[in-house]
């Protein structure tokens, strides 16, 4: 049975289905956005708003320090080992986190335990208590075939190619190009 909720964005759930899960850094969307072009997709708009992350260039970029992004990573994999879903691919950018997984619990849980977590964790490096670390929402896609979880997985890896931050996704350190999560 597919599940479905409903925050700012839909969130539809099938049973047995490969996710492509997006989560940002509070505060690390600028105020103004230039819209995508008009008539654009949804794939195309989500791409448009993941190219304004690359750049960075807007509130936290917490992400690109190793010690936060160790928290991060040690969130995906302990939720990994606790048999919470499988990870396919994953990036740790600057402002936001991508990955590809395949749930094993409700996506709420995962959510709720991978942010939650490394929230904490990583406001404790940072010596910040009480604010935000995670913005709220985030973006999730079931994968319908396995040409598109392919698409997804090299997208993902890419990231960082793309973004500039590297000349090949092996070379990026937070991702399952470089470091896979056992």
């Amino acid at each position: 049975m597919v599940t479905f909720y409903h925050r700012r964005l839909p969130h539809w759930h099938p049973p047995g289905q490969d996710i492509f899960l997006t989560w940002r850094l509070h505060g690390s969307l600028p105020r103004r956005i230039l819209p995508p072009k008009e008539g654009a997709s949804p794939a195309e708009s989500f791409v448009h708003m993941d190219r304004v992350l690359d750049r960075a260039r807007n509130g936290p970029l917490w992400l690109k320090d190793a010690r936060i992004a160790e928290c991060v990573l040690s969130a995906i994999t302990e939720a990994q080992q606790r048999k919470m879903f499988i990870a396919r691919a994953y990036a740790l950018m600057a402002n936001h986190v991508h990955i590809l997984l395949t749930p094993i619990v409700p996506l709420e849980q995962i959510t709720h335990q991978v942010k939650g977590s490394s929230a904490r964790r990583a406001n404790l490096v940072l010596s910040r208590t009480g604010a935000p670390f995670w913005q709220d929402e985030s973006y999730d896609h079931w994968v319908r075939d396995t040409a598109e979880f392919l698409k997804i997985r090299t997208y993902i890896e890419r990231n960082p190619v793309t973004a500039g931050l590297v000349q090949s996704p092996e070379q990026w350190p937070w991702s399952s190009a470089s470091h896979p999560i056992e």
